[in-house]
């Protein structure tokens, strides 16, 4: 079974008793730490027109084994909530499972373990019924679907079958905000669509969202990944980032989900903390990066050629030609060293190209981005920014 090592080397055993039908072809996981409005995401879901294939709803509730008593008693409560909404719920179209809430060993408690415990036990599920690229979808506890949601899902995969996963159109709840939290959430999300529409222009061949409600993956494609990783913030971003290097990452904008504008602390970073610091007066949503980072990086990007097979005094010769800021970081990341290496295991053009962006990824495209606004560049008006970029993108 194409899953069998993976399962064995995480020590995976099922959690669920009851087994998988074998007609099953999509798994949604929802990972649940004191979420309010987890029966709106499942009454959301439950409206969605049936796929062709039959689909599980996973809900896996959790907290930390450290978790005070009322967070856990929160928990149990809403498993009990969960339940009577299942006991009324008369719609037979999809199949729901409710486990937990699972204790998480207190070092690695939080949003990337649960997303792995979930869909490890989707991957063991699609295991038993000898089905690689049944499609796991990820879901988040304050998040609603339209309607297609699943049908495009499945019709996503069913034209591009060699995808390993793909992300989700998005579009946060704003109903009810106030003036402030509404505008600082149209900021963010400007921002998300101004630094992936930035990576496009840079060339970066794989310009994606990384939204943990928002993505979706094969059974197969995540255990050639090795899963999702177990970090505490960010895990969407590493996860979906580390993917691209198994396969293609499609993009789904044939429909939406609808995550929760809310403020949140649980995790340092991501759309509930930006808007926390953003009510709080501790960020402002409204300045970027400077898009000058970006056309500084797109010269390096354009040198790509010359980088197959070259020696280090031509090396030395290219960049001390590239703007100061790419210049300075390559020698301080000392990414000559990765290039040699590079070079040195690829016969083709067409093998150097790919392996090199998963040398210079998005982790370390951020990492210049960063690095050139600590010593050369400010950050600036972000409706500025955007459009000098939409310009760019224009006439590129």
């Amino acid at each position: 079974m194409f899953a069998s090592k993976y399962l064995r080397k995480n020590s995976r055993t099922p959690m669920l008793t009851e087994p998988p039908d074998k007609g099953c072809g999509i798994i949604v996981f929802i990972p649940c730490f004191r979420e309010p409005d987890i029966l709106n995401t499942l009454e959301s879901l439950s409206r969605c027109t049936p796929p062709k294939q039959k689909v599980e709803i996973i809900v896996l509730l959790n907290h930390s084994e450290v978790a005070s008593e009322e967070i856990k008693n929160y928990n149990f409560k809403t498993r009990e909530k969960i339940e009577a909404w299942l006991e009324k719920e008369k719609n037979n179209k999809f199949r729901y499972f409710v486990l937990g809430p699972v204790e998480l060993p207190k070092k690695w408690a939080g949003v990337g373990l649960a997303r792995k415990s979930a869909m490890d036990e989707a991957v063991l599920r699609f295991n038993q019924i000898e089905k690689p690229f049944g499609i796991i979808v990820s879901l988040d506890a304050d998040t609603l679907v339209e309607k297609n949601y699943l049908v495009e899902i499945e019709k996503h995969f069913k034209s591009n079958p060699g995808d390993a996963g793909a992300t989700i159109a998005f579009q946060h709840q704003t109903e009810g905000l106030e003036e402030k939290q509404l505008k600082g959430i149209l900021l963010y999300e400007k921002f998300l669509l101004y630094y992936r529409n930035a990576l496009e222009y840079v060339r970066y061949p794989n310009p994606i969202f990384t939204i943990g409600s928002a993505f979706t993956v094969t059974a197969e494609a995540y255990v050639k990944r090795g899963g999702m990783t177990r970090r505490q913030a960010g895990e969407d971003f590493y996860f979906l980032q580390t993917l691209t290097q198994v396969g293609k990452v499609g993009e789904i904008n044939s429909t939406k989900v609808f995550p929760s504008a809310r403020t949140s602390d649980r995790i340092p970073f991501g759309t509930g903390p930006a808007i926390s610091k953003w009510m709080n007066d501790e960020t402002d949503l409204s300045i970027t990066y400077d898009f000058q980072a970006f056309i500084d990086l797109k010269m390096f990007f354009d040198s790509v050629q010359h980088l197959f097979q070259i020696d280090k005094p031509s090396y030395s010769e290219l960049i001390a030609r590239l703007p100061e800021p790419v210049f300075e970081f390559l020698i301080k990341d000392n990414f000559w060293t990765e290039l040699d290496d590079l070079n040195k295991n690829c016969s083709s053009f067409q093998t150097f190209q790919l392996r090199f962006f998963h040398k210079f990824n998005a982790f370390k495209i951020l990492k210049f981005i960063n690095f050139s606004h600590e010593k050369f560049y400010q950050k600036s008006d972000l409706d500025t920014q955007f459009e000098r970029l939409e310009k760019s993108l224009i006439n590129s």
